[in-house]
């Protein structure tokens, strides 16, 4: 799988996170919302109902107190009375009741408002034939019961219950309606939204089986290119030491047969410097015969020479100067060249390594030096290593060697070598107070028969060089922080332990 094919799965992954939490949001709010309006409705068809049941109880308090009072009436007994005097005491907080339930509804405010008076004067009336009963005008008022004096009155209380219970009726349908339709709603969201959810995972969990088959396919084909790729670099390996030890053989053969025509020069350079005696003394001697027949001083080895001969014989011996400090240099350049491939020859030998004490000795064989420069060296607290002693010896006897060659005139020299571990590798720094390293040359420093700077020092440009060929052979890293007149600071970082994984290895 690409890294866009990747990306585009990872993409869809993430939309249709997204896609399942807002449908989750909607279905969860819009839920919320239908249940509560539910709830609502449901709470209106239950406040109709308690309507209805409040006028009916109403209603029925007004017979009671209509059939006590005819009761007491035709028998005079006082449990009629006592039926009355409670049904007339209900009433009229039956009637409060009614009011409150329907106080949100004007058409039964309306109402209400023409059946309490009714109601009350009905009642009343029922006091009266009472009063009369008890007065003993009992004949009097079975006459009004009879006549049926406020009849009228109740039939419009009742036609006033009818009307108010069917403004209720006209209520308790519509809202009924509502509430089955905010019920139906809920059940189709939670429905719908079910379904979309259902869909969702069935396209994540899709998404998710074709990701997983797709990176199983990645690691498969991992494992195989990892196969491979040992295999290309284990071969490759092969071939770069083949080639290395190649170039080594070469580098000294080529070394070996540059010394024998050198050695030759400098031979018949030897022999010219004696012949030149010969010759100019010769020359001499002419050049005297020519002018005064007198010889020569009695034992003196050279005439002296006069004029262009002197000039010719001044020549001669820078000539000859030159061309023995050229073979003196090209001599330290190949037995350099000697070294080199000796060194890339030997096998290192992993040991443990007491560096500070490595160090101390070091310093002790470049003490007259550090005198004659009037520098100090300081060894900080030092780090023990597994490495090969030989190419430590070697790193750090090049840089102390260049902090000591390199230090500012005048200025006492201050050179300070420090150490550290981290994450398993040991971190050294050799720092100094010296000229410095202008930023533009510090790759140039480390490239082979290359210097940077005033070349007023004696080298050939190849310890820097070695001295990063060492540490690369062993694991580690280098680099180097300087300005020009500011000092120079070396770091070396090599491995705290030096593997046979990685031994002889050249990196």
């Amino acid at each position: 799988m690409t890294s866009d094919a990747t990306r585009r799965g990872a993409i869809w992954q993430i939309l249709l996170l997204a896609a399942g939490l807002v449908v989750l949001t909607v279905i969860s709010a819009g839920s919320v919302y239908l249940v509560n309006r539910a709830r609502e409705d449901a709470g209106w068809v239950v406040h109709t109902v308690e309507v209805e049941n409040q006028i009916s109880l109403t209603q029925l308090q007004m017979r009671r107190a209509e059939s006590a009072q005819r009761g007491y009436i035709s028998t005079l007994q006082p449990d009629f009375l006592t039926d009355f005097e409670k049904a007339a005491s209900e009433l009229t907080p039956d009637l409060m009741r009614l009011r409150q339930l329907t106080s949100d509804n004007p058409v039964q405010g309306h109402l209400l408002d023409e059946m309490i008076p009714l109601s009350n004067q009905r009642i009343e009336e029922f006091r009266n034939t009472i009063a009369l009963a008890r007065a003993e005008h009992v004949d009097d008022a079975a006459r009004i019961v009879r006549e049926g004096i406020g009849r009228d009155a109740m039939s419009h209380i009742a036609d006033l219950a009818r009307q108010m219970r069917a403004e209720e009726d006209h209520l308790f349908a519509q809202r009924t309606m509502s509430a089955d339709r905010s019920q139906t709603l809920a059940a189709s969201m939670t429905g719908v939204g079910s379904g979309l959810v259902v869909l969702l995972a069935g396209i994540s969990i899709f998404l998710v089986r074709r990701s997983a088959r797709a990176r199983d396919d990645a690691e498969a084909q991992l494992r195989d290119n990892n196969l491979n790729l040992e295999a290309t670099v284990d071969a490759r390996t092969a071939d770069l030491r083949e080639a290395n030890d190649e170039i080594q053989r070469f580098a000294y053969i080529v070394s070996h047969d540059l010394r024998s025509p050198l050695v030759n020069i400098m031979g018949f350079t030897s022999e010219l410097e004696e012949l030149r005696t010969d010759i100019f003394k010769r020359i001499a001697t002419l050049g005297r015969a020519s002018a005064s027949p007198a010889p020569a001083a009695a034992g003196e080895i050279e005439p002296a020479l006069e004029g262009e001969d002197r000039q010719l014989s001044q020549d001669f011996t820078e000539a000859l100067g030159f061309i023995k400090s050229s073979i003196a240099k090209m001599d330290r350049l190949i037995t350099a060249i000697l070294n080199l491939t000796r060194e890339g020859r030997r096998e290192f030998e992993p040991v443990k390594t007491d560096t500070r004490e490595l160090i101390e000795a070091i310093v002790a064989t470049v003490a007259h030096q550090a005198a004659e420069a009037e520098a100090q060296i300081r060894i900080e607290p030092l780090p023990a290593i597994i490495s090969d002693r030989l190419a430590l010896e070697q790193i750090f006897s090049n840089l102390i060697d260049n902090a000591l060659k390199y230090l500012k005139p005048g200025v006492p020299g201050d050179i300070a070598i420090r150490g550290r571990t981290k994450l398993g590798f040991a971190i050294f720094e050799i720092a100094d107070n010296g000229r410095g390293i202008d930023p533009k040359d510090h790759q140039r420093i480390f490239d082979l028969f290359r210097r940077a700077g005033e070349q007023d020092r004696p080298g050939q440009g190849i310890g820097l060089a070695h001295v990063r060929a060492l540490v690369r052979r062993l694991g580690g890293t280098m680099s180097v922080s300087s300005e020009l007149h500011n000092g120079s600071t070396f770091t070396i970082t090599l491995p705290i332990a030096w593997t046979t994984s990685n031994r002889n290895r050249d990196t």
